[in-house]
């Protein structure tokens, strides 16, 4: 396995985590557990944009630029509404 797979399949199990964590908190029943659940979700979604970063960064995640007037479209559907 070469290393853009690897950090592939690390960011996708983040990604996994990161929902499971967001679940957890919506769920939690108590403040305490309810705090415990974000603070993991926070930290996770912290991992998982420096995994992003990283990858991003070696050209194995490209994004693509919107294009402004398909924002604008966007934008102005949803502001009608």
């Amino acid at each position: 396995m070469d290393d853009k797979n690897l950090m592939e399949n690390i960011l996708l199990l983040e990604k996994g985590v990161c929902d499971l964590f967001l679940h957890g908190t919506i769920e939690s029943s108590s403040d305490n557990v309810h705090q415990a659940f974000c603070t993991a979700l926070n930290d996770s979604l912290c991992m998982q944009d420096t995994i992003y970063g990283k990858m991003a960064a070696k050209g194995w995640y490209p994004a693509e630029q919107a294009e402004q007037n398909k924002v604008d479209s966007v934008k102005q559907k949803f502001s009608a509404q």
